[in-house]
């Protein structure tokens, strides 16, 4: 009942497949007004008034007559656009938005990601946006939260995540993107193995197996002993190696030409 109380109303959540997660037997005018008439207790129409307005405001052209169009009469990136209405129309607090351009394309994507600053700005609503897109981040992100396997492993802001990276998984996100600066020639660097089991996950720090640098830590800490994520002022990173050890092998990588 507690998170019933929160969920569409303090928070809410836009989710990755749009044509997946709404349902196909109700126009989306209903869909978004059942979240409307449930935390507000105003009329059916009432209800669906509000979800013109909504519809309106992410851009559906003729809103009035696209209210009582079903999920499949959309296009994919109108039905995200349906999702954000869905999820914006009680003015919550905090928004969740997971990978919401996945199979989008291109000039799709960056139509949804104007739209949803222009959002942020109008509703003043937090957003926590889960991508593995590193563009995306670098184009929206105040703060950033690195995670793998299920834990976090960095924390800064966009700035100093992207720029002065403090863990070896971050380095190999970063090393793996290809960049529009020095030679075309140079490979890629990808992260070895494979992302691990998180119904059998890797004891200690759970990059380990993967990590290059795992071998440059003392009595084998990373196989066995978890390393906490410490964080000064917003800055922080969960690695056994030293701050210094951390700066001198990032510089390093920083100065190789396929970085």
């Amino acid at each position: 009942k507690t998170l019933e109380k929160l969920r569409g109303n303090k928070m809410s959540m836009i989710f990755q497949d749009a044509l997946t997660s709404l349902s196909p037997y109700h126009t989306i005018g209903k869909q978004i007004g059942e979240t409307y008439r449930k935390h507000t207790g105003c009329s059916k129409t009432a209800a669906r008034a509000r979800a013109i307005e909504m519809l309106t405001r992410v851009g559906i052209p003729q809103p009035d007559v696209r209210v009582d169009d079903y999920p499949h009469q959309f296009s994919g990136g109108m039905r995200q656009r349906a999702m954000i209405a869905m999820a914006l129309v009680c003015d919550p607090e905090l928004l969740i938005a997971d990978e919401p351009t996945t199979a989008l394309d291109v000039t799709v994507q960056a139509q949804i990601m104007d739209l949803l600053k222009d959002l942020q700005q109008e509703f003043g609503t937090s957003i926590i946006f889960i991508t593995h897109d590193l563009g995306v981040i670098a184009d929206i992100a105040d703060d950033v939260l690195v995670m793998y396997g299920g834990r976090c492993v960095e924390r800064g802001t966009k700035k100093e995540v992207l720029r002065t990276p403090q863990h070896p998984y971050t380095w190999g996100l970063l090393g793996s993107m290809p960049s529009l600066e020095g030679p075309v020639d140079v490979p890629l660097t990808p992260i070895p193995g494979s992302p691990p089991s998180l119904l059998n996950p890797p004891s200690g720090c759970r990059f380990h197996p993967r990590c290059s640098f795992a071998e440059k830590v003392e009595d084998g800490r990373c196989s066995s002993e978890r390393p906490p994520l410490k964080i000064t002022d917003g800055r922080g990173a969960a690695c056994h190696l030293t701050a210094d050890q951390r700066r001198a092998f990032f510089a390093d990588l920083a100065a190789s030409p396929a970085n």
